[in-house]
């Protein structure tokens, strides 16, 4: 089930790239958003608005770089007025209010949609730009060692289930559709011999997972960080990339590995 949402997912936003890419313009389903927000009310609507927009440039230009940029922090104290159209959706829908809960309490998905003329206008602002192009699927071989336990991720396995979800998560966040191998496509590839791929071996699993990069990762839980050490890297244009991240939990070392690929794809340079 996990792996059909993924699958979904990724052809859900290469279509939406790919119908933007002859068009010359950005997909229109980038420049919205759905942070969680608590009630209806307006104060907590506008920090929704705030966040979204954050979340949206991000997107649209590929660039994670502007995550808590001051610039992006100013822009978001008027991001009411980039607003084209936005809902809700209680999370707690169906379930009676109680106690002395009200629905100012109840969190809500804000969907928050832009004008996409005026998000591409703000990128332009900062110093940035919108990416237009084609977004290209990307598949994670990913090796993860905790303790004596070792495993490479798999579509199909049993390990990992919960770290696929979060993989998902992250790409949609960011509009990069990511794919995992089966176990077939892995080809009985191990942490040792992963290790020892060469780019034309990952770039053969990749292709056959529908992928047109390889996305080799690392994660290695560590006591020491109270975290995982994540190492991604990636080939793009006859030039490799790399970049880590430590001390965090899974779902922030793939946040971490699905905004790197996309500043790398973006053309935004290396990932600190």
């Amino acid at each position: 089930m996990t792996f059909v949402r993924v699958l979904l997912a990724t052809l859900w936003v290469g279509a939406a790239a790919s119908a933007a890419a002859e068009s010359g313009s950005a997909p229109l389903e980038l420049y919205q958003a759905k942070p969680i927000v608590t009630g209806t009310g307006e104060k907590n609507r506008q920090i929704g608005f705030a966040l979204a927009l954050e979340d949206v440039l991000v997107k649209v230009s590929g660039d994670p770089r502007l995550i808590g940029d001051p610039r992006v922090a100013e822009l978001a104290k008027n991001a009411g007025s980039f607003v084209k159209e936005f809902h809700y959706r209680d999370r707690m829908e169906g379930i009676p209010i109680h106690d002395e809960q009200g629905s100012h309490d109840r969190p809500h998905d804000l969907t928050t949609i832009f004008y996409p003329e005026q998000v591409d206008a703000l990128l332009a602002e900062v110093g940035s730009r919108t990416w237009t192009e084609e977004r290209p699927t990307v598949t994670l071989i990913l090796q993860v060692r905790n303790g004596d336990q070792t495993f490479v991720l798999s579509s199909d396995g049993e390990r990992g289930i919960d770290m696929r979800d979060s993989l998902q998560s992250a790409s949609v966040k960011v509009a990069i559709p990511v794919t995992v191998p089966s176990s077939v496509a892995l080809g009985g590839l191990t942490e040792a011999t992963l290790q020892a791929a060469d780019q034309a071996t990952l770039e053969k699993i990749a292709a056959s997972s529908g992928g047109s990069y390889a996305l080799v990762g690392s994660l290695v839980w560590s006591d020491e960080e109270l975290g995982w050490i994540a190492d991604w890297k990636i080939h793009f244009n006859g030039k490799p990339y790399a970049w880590q991240i430590r001390g965090v939990s899974f779902d922030d070392a793939f946040r971490n590995a699905i905004r790197g690929t996309a500043q790398v794809l973006s053309g935004n340079g290396n990932p600190d």
